[in-house]
């Protein structure tokens, strides 16, 4: 491999556009203190362990003052730390200690709605001026008996209706998550102004931008009409009972992206010496949204990273080969030219994670995809090690909200919590997350063999693979090499990154649940040599491996992959680089000679002329 990071580090204008973005829920991430749950100064002590894995941008999910109704998405106050996560101080410490390490700190920020205990709110339900119109209020309708309704058939993403009546204000309030995340009014030019200058706040203690929340639910139809019907629910108060066309993906979404885009932009502008600052955006949208976020038809640009969640929604563990090709491929022909970049979101805190998702085989398959796409990749804390869901965490112990209005019964089938465990570090008690009796969540029983203190010490584990794959994304062909992908059977499929001058690289997935031999000459033009770079715990092969061209069939273990570096000749590539180096300056001398014989034959019919004349 380290011929292939020998190169120079010029291909990219900006350090955002080939990051792997660490994505930390603070809540498990590590408890400094004994209380149970995790904080600053517990991710500030393992941020060694970040760079070590050789991550160099984290995002973290909400840190702000909240009651903790959704666990950080329901906010009191943008510009003070959560008690439970620490202090102001122990925030720029994180920030002066990841950056001194050459991590990067991108924020999560709630825009969307805040929690019932911000004073914006308490201010508005008492109509205090300047405020009262800073949430959506409406007086509702008054049915056959006498009682008060909502104003229309809106439901929340957590189940219910999305209006709840406020006793002080005598109407009805918007939100669209929980009864206690009111929704803000972005139709409001107080709103977007307050908004603002809790970004700049961020940016001015050292932030690189910022991950936004629910973008997509910023604004809804000022006539409040009923949603139609879906058909996917006969219950009245599911989400998908209606579809969403008057809550969600309304066009002045794409102006406020752009409007913050922006800020962010004449920030970096103002303050040079700083990264870039950047934003990336939450919002399970259409592609054509989703590439007009990028940028729209009039060429304005947005989101520097709309999410590209198709790993996650599009795709799972019963998905065939051509369903992975055809989600990679869809979004690289959406996704508009002109110094855009793709993205890949594996997982997140919302969603199952991927030894959960495709299975325990398929961890290192699936990281190989995530590190070799072109583009950014997002990493879930965890995912590294192949942590899995606790889905055996009791009733007693839930305290998601979706869960818990379900009910218990129900509850297992709409749970987060799962996926939300502490992070696994030890086999000491409570995974070496924290010395606590009782943590926020249970720590998954399995944590005695799966931890990064055992990946660390075994001779082949996901950790080192995903090392491995980090420091391969260094290579010029993995920044900027051309991309072709196909599927060789239904079962595998296989693409290649390449790059004149530079053996191409080929990454080879099996989706399977059985060994798959397969057969790469087609796939593989001219080859001289394949050499393994990068195999998963489970394969037969291990790096620096190699197969003559004429031998190229592979045995893959079920849900694994393999990652080869191809090389078209026996020369390397140091012996290419003097060649071509030889030749340029051959072509020096050439044409100095040239201009040379030109003179004199220009010098020899001058004085010819003056001697005759």
């Amino acid at each position: 491999m380290s011929s292939l990071i020998k190169t120079d580090t010029e291909d990219f204008t900006d350090w955002w556009q080939h990051s792997v973005f660490y994505q930390i829920y603070p809540r498990s991430f590590k408890d400094s203190n004994g209380d149970g749950i995790g904080d600053l100064q517990g991710i500030t002590s393992k941020l060694d362990y970040i760079a070590e894995t050789g991550i160099t941008s984290i995002w973290l999910s909400p840190i702000f003052k909240s009651p903790m109704v959704d666990f950080g998405y329901d906010i009191s106050d943008y510009m003070q730390i959560q008690p439970e996560y620490g202090t102001m101080k122990d925030f720029d410490d994180l920030v002066m200690a990841a950056y001194g390490l050459g991590i990067r700190v991108i924020l999560d920020f709630v825009p969307n709605h805040t929690s019932d205990q911000h004073d914006w709110f308490k201010k508005s339900a008492a109509k205090v001026k300047g405020f009262e119109d800073f949430y959506v209020w409406h007086d509702g309708k008054v049915d056959k008996a006498g009682k008060r309704q909502p104003p229309n058939n809106w439901q929340s993403v957590f189940y219910g209706s999305a209006w709840e009546w406020h006793e002080g204000r005598q109407q009805f309030y918007l939100h669209q998550f929980t009864k206690e995340q009111p929704d803000l009014n972005f139709r409001n030019p107080l709103v977007v102004r307050a908004m603002d200058n809790i970004m700049l706040f961020w940016l001015n203690k050292g932030v690189a931008g910022f991950r936004v929340d629910a973008v997509n639910h910023l604004f809804e139809s000022e006539k409040l009409e009923d949603e139609p019907l879906s058909g996917k629910s006969q219950d009245p108060l599911s989400y998908d009972y209606s579809k969403h066309i008057y809550t969600k993906d309304l066009p002045e979404v794409l102006d406020m992206i752009q409007h913050w885009r922006r800020l962010l932009d004449e920030f970096s502008a103002k303050n040079p010496n700083g990264p870039t600052r950047i934003m990336m955006t939450e919002a399970y949208a259409g592609l054509t949204q989703l590439a007009d976020y990028y940028e729209d038809a009039k060429g304005v640009h947005g989101s520097h990273l709309p999410f590209n969640f198709n790993f996650i929604t599009d795709v799972n563990g019963d998905s065939d080969a051509r369903d992975f090709v055809y989600n990679v491929e869809k979004w690289l022909i959406y996704m508009p030219r002109g110094g855009h970049v793709a993205n890949w979101v594996m997982g997140n805190h919302d969603n199952p994670r991927v030894a959960s998702r495709f299975g325990p085989a398929s961890v290192d398959a699936m990281n190989m995809l995530l590190m070799t796409l072109p583009g950014v990749a997002v990493t879930y804390n965890g995912e590294e090690l192949g942590m899995e869901d606790y889905r055996d965490i009791s009733w007693a112990d839930t305290v998601d909200p979706p869960a818990k209005n379900a009910g218990e019964l129900k509850y297992k089938e709409v749970s987060r919590d799962p996926e939300r465990t502490p992070f696994q570090w030890n086999n000491e008690t409570n995974a070496g997350f924290s010395t606590a009796s009782k943590t926020w969540l249970p720590v998954h029983p399995n944590y005695t063999k799966l931890n990064v203190q055992a990946q660390k010490a075994a001779a082949k584990s996901h950790y080192k693979v995903y090392q491995l794959l980090i420091q391969l994304r260094k290579s010029a062909i993995l920044r900027r090499g051309r991309f072709i992908i196909e599927p060789l059977s239904r079962y595998v499929f296989a693409f290649k990154r390449c790059l004149e001058d530079f053996d191409s690289i080929v990454t080879v997935i099996n989706v399977s649940d059985k060994e798959q031999l397969v057969n790469l000459t087609e796939f593989i033009n001219n080859a001289k040599k394949l050499v393994v770079e990068v195999a998963g715990i489970n394969s037969i092969y291990e790096p620096g491996d190699s197969f003559l061209a004429h031998t190229i069939q592979l045995n893959l273990s079920a849900g694994g992959g393999i990652i080869l570096s191809q090389q078209h000749s026996v020369m390397s590539q140091e012996r290419r680089a003097l060649i071509k180096q030889i030749i340029k300056s051959a072509n020096v001398v050439l044409v100095g000679l040239l201009m040379y014989n030109l003179w004199r034959h220009k010098w020899t019919k001058v004085n010819f002329h003056q001697q005759h004349f």
